[in-house]
């Protein structure tokens, strides 16, 4: 790999020499790594196995939040389109962590000011990437009929090709996408989304200045994304204050956010299999009886 970053960091217009390259986390798809040159210090992803276009989905999100000025992302120097079974490189800024008190409550500020950018519907001008799955994001007026045609209903075919579901299973799921009108809004306003926010893709750096990283952006509720961020553990309250002292949440928010968190648990039962379907069917059962 050392010298697939080496070339890429040549066109970059630095030289080197890479004086240290370390591994690091870097979720589940990507090697990731630290590198410093006698120049400067790099967050460096590389993968042989994704679309040539999938680091430029997320320089591209990455981009799109920076343009509001609300929420710090790293600054990406350099990525590429590489032909098949070659490496995709994507190189960012190094932020060195340094979480702080008031971090999770400038983060919640940070957020909400984000979700204030709006448009005039929902999705985006270009597919998007949850881990390795597509993501259509075709335009819609209508947030209820996007939710249902171009999130839940994809990941019902896919686990239908992958059999993932279960006779019951699909039989709840495809009632419950039925009846989404009961529950989800078809006009909220479209907030621009982070659209992976769980606690591995947003960092503080230093003094306390919070990072997103890793989007895959999304024109679409804001409730959506809040829904998420509690999956998986959720974030300190002082975050979910902050948050909602400038954009609240919906008074139906507690019904919505099992449906919502429906989509990303979809994921990754088609990604990471069955350890994922037993809270898949546990909201199946609650909105569509036993």
């Amino acid at each position: 790999m050392k010298p697939v970053i080496q070339r890429a960091l040549e066109q970059l217009n630095d030289p080197g020499p890479i004086k240290v390259m370390q591994s690091v986390s870097g979720g589940d798809i990507n090697e990731a790594f630290y590198v410093r040159t006698s120049h400067h210090e790099y967050f460096i992803k590389a993968n042989t196995n994704v679309p040539s276009h999938f680091f430029t989905v997320e320089a591209l999100g990455l981009e799109r939040i920076d343009q509001t000025n609300t929420i710090n992302v790293p600054k990406v120097y350099h990525y590429n389109e590489p032909d098949e079974g070659e490496t995709g490189v994507l190189i960012m800024e190094w932020i060195e962590e340094d979480r702080q008190a008031h971090s999770a409550e400038k983060f919640g500020q940070n957020l909400a000011k984000m979700h204030l950018h709006p448009a005039e519907q929902f999705g985006l001008d270009q597919p998007t990437f949850i881990g390795r799955l597509t993501q259509d994001n075709s335009w819609s007026e209508s947030w209820l009929d996007y939710y249902r045609e171009n999130r839940l209903q994809p990941q019902l075919q896919l686990a239908i090709e992958s059999s993932t579901l279960p006779h019951k299973r699909r039989d709840k799921l495809e009632r419950l996408i039925s009846r989404l009108d009961r529950w989800i809004p078809h006009h909220p306003s479209p907030s621009l989304l982070h659209g992976d926010l769980w606690a591995g893709n947003y960092m503080i750096g230093q003094k306390g200045i919070p990072y997103l990283i890793d989007p895959s952006i999304v024109y679409g509720d804001h409730a959506f994304e809040l829904a998420f961020t509690e999956l998986f553990g959720g974030f300190p309250s002082t975050f979910y204050a902050a948050y909602q002292e400038m954009m609240p949440l919906p008074f139906e928010y507690e019904d919505m956010k099992p449906l919502y968190q429906l989509y990303y648990l979809l994921v990754h039962l088609n990604m990471f299999g069955e350890s994922y379907g037993p809270p898949v069917d546990r909201i199946l059962t609650r909105y569509t009886g036993g």
